[in-house]
């Protein structure tokens, strides 16, 4: 029964999720906002608040910063994965689409993130400003630069839509979806905690491949219904700004953990994926950044394989 119930949410979110896409390419249309911000802040937010309400859980309620951890580190992986597929499937519009360059930018501040995570890791890092971590300070930082990045870009003149609906009813629309894909994604996660429980799994690798994917389903599906509308844009600042905010993620679990070891590798499974995601975010640093035919060919696949060497090994 578990297993069915997980099945009818997942497709709930999915569905909601791409309604959501659908609201958000019309917000593209009828405002002046670019398709950085829309997708970089604003659908970011949305998809990725599954992570927050389980990570906050998972540190506060489980006492359990592995699966925190894992389910931060699993989701950007599995949103830069799905990506790299999703750009292979739609490759030669992807070429030829207009994406914004603030996108590397953001990107290089995840990368940033990860290396704050790695000198953690080997206690560089390791000691606390007032009760917060260094790492959580270098984290928070970095998104605030990409928020200013993605907000000081102006936006460019879309075609024109025809729908009927006003700017207003778009965004109430919007809100209300929003709010189904958080209350879902939440149920989602207590269905896949269940199994994890059932198959005896790690933390950091419960947490990674089943609350990863689990809560990065909105992502997945609003990528692929925004690169079907063309708005390549927006699908992946959608994704580049999940990951930023995921991290951000980790700062208000900290806050918020009265436990020790927020940041913890104890668990080889969570070495090994911060491992594969700081491999597969360089690589797709690289996608955005070179955008030839063997970037769009070679990245991605370099991605795929490292979320793949995860999943095998881990």
């Amino acid at each position: 029964m578990i297993y069915l119930i997980y099945l009818l949410l997942a497709v709930t979110v999915t569905l909601l999720s791409v309604k959501a896409s659908d609201y958000v390419d019309l917000l593209d249309k009828k405002t002046s906002l670019s398709g950085a911000f829309i997708g970089g802040i604003l659908l970011s937010a949305v998809t990725s608040l599954p992570e927050l309400f389980t990570s906050i859980s998972s540190t506060v309620f489980l006492d359990a910063p592995s699966l925190c951890i894992g389910n931060i580190l699993g989701s950007d992986l599995f949103n830069v994965a799905a990506l790299s597929v999703i750009t292979l499937i739609f490759f030669r519009r992807f070429l030829s689409a207009s994406i914004s360059k603030n996108h590397t930018i953001i990107l290089s501040f995840v990368l940033l993130c990860y290396l704050a995570l790695a000198l953690n890791f080997f206690g560089i890092l390791r000691f606390d400003l007032l009760t917060v971590s260094i790492t959580s300070v270098i984290i928070l930082l970095c998104y605030i630069l990409s928020v200013r990045f993605l907000s000081g870009e102006d936006g460019e003149e879309d075609e024109e839509e025809n729908s009927p609906l006003t700017l207003r009813q778009v965004v109430i629309r919007f809100i209300f979806v929003s709010i189904g894909i958080v209350v879902t994604s939440i149920l989602i996660t207590y269905a896949t905690d269940m199994i994890s429980d059932r198959l005896g799994l790690a933390q950091g690798f419960a947490g990674a491949l089943l609350l990863g994917v689990a809560t990065s389903l909105p992502e997945l599906a609003s990528t692929i219904a925004l690169f079907r509308l063309g708005n390549f844009d927006i699908a992946v600042g959608n994704i580049v700004g999940s990951n930023i905010f995921n991290f951000l993620i980790l700062v208000v679990a900290d806050i918020l953990y009265t436990g020790t070891g927020l940041y913890s590798f104890a668990d080889p499974s969570t070495q090994l994926l911060m491992a594969c995601g700081a491999v597969a975010m360089v690589s797709t640093w690289l996608l955005l950044r070179l955008r030839g035919k063997a970037a769009t060919l070679l990245c991605p696949l370099v991605t795929t394989v490292s979320y793949l060497a995860f999943l095998l090994i881990g």
